[in-house]
């Protein structure tokens, strides 16, 4: 596991109103450094002990994803509740939010599988949405070899569409035909590095073709006042009872501090 020199850090305080226009126009935003190297290699060191230690996850082809670190990991619970993070993406959003879920995601050795174009926001139940965007924290470094983010700029305005099959190629760009022509973005990281990128933006990553894991922890933020849909069903709310129509629980999706 190499990390490498970290050049600049990146601090709420550097957000500036440029790079707000700029992550709404195209969709997505990379900001170095959002937590520090050393911090970064001891979330990996606590990614990989979750790995081993949790038994309710899904392991397959694309990617091993454990879910609700939060819950159950002290050293995860630190970075998904890390309220920098939460200022930034709330910066970012322009409305209050709240937490929906983190999750690892980790490419195995050589797993040989890209995870292809898809969408995150036709995955979830929500109604009322304003803006919801995930923080995808890089671990680990993540060249293109190891299966860093691809980003179609611009694409958040795609809506209404089903959940995609992130096995399938064709399967978004079926959807939207147009998205065949338009320009991508690939975006390699150093450990400690993020991407915010918004809900409905389309994105992909390559394979792991490399001999150490890809390690990335995404926390996934929504409108506070999202409310909750009877479809799509979802691991995370399946289980909880919740009223359709109404508010997502604070004790489940905590709040992070409203915008100034």
């Amino acid at each position: 596991m190499n990390i490498g020199t970290q050049h600049s850090r990146t601090t709420p305080d550097d957000l500036s109103d440029e790079m707000v226009s700029a992550y709404r126009r195209e969709g997505f935003i990379h900001l170095p450094g959002v937590i520090s190297a050393q911090d970064a290699k001891r979330f990996a060191d606590a990614a990989m002990t979750a790995r081993r230690a949790l038994t309710d996850h899904h392991s397959g082809a694309i990617f091993t994803q454990l879910l609700q670190l939060w819950q159950h990991d002290q050293t995860l619970r630190e970075l998904t509740l890390n309220p920098d993070l939460a200022d930034l993406a709330t910066k970012l959003a322009g409305v209050p939010l709240r937490l929906w879920h983190d999750q690892l995601l980790i490419k195995e050795p050589r797993n040989g599988a890209a995870t292809e174009f898809h969408q995150d926001q036709p995955y979830w139940p929500h109604a009322g949405s304003r803006h919801a965007l995930s923080a995808w924290i890089a671990l680990v470094d993540i060249p293109v070899e190891r299966g860093c983010m691809t980003f179609i700029p611009g694409s958040q305005h795609l809506d209404g569409l089903r959940p995609q099959d992130l096995a399938d190629s064709a399967d978004l760009l079926g959807l939207a035909p147009e998205l065949i022509w338009e320009r991508r973005v690939t975006v390699p990281l150093r450990a400690g590095d993020c991407t915010f990128h918004n809900a409905h933006l389309a994105h992909s990553a390559t394979p792991n073709f490399t001999d150490d894991p890809r390690v990335a922890h995404v926390v996934i933020y929504v409108d506070a006042d999202v409310t909750f849909a009877a479809e799509p069903s979802h691991v995370v709310t399946d289980r909880l009872g919740l009223t359709v129509g109404g508010p997502l629980p604070d004790e489940h999706f905590p709040r992070f501090g409203t915008i100034g």
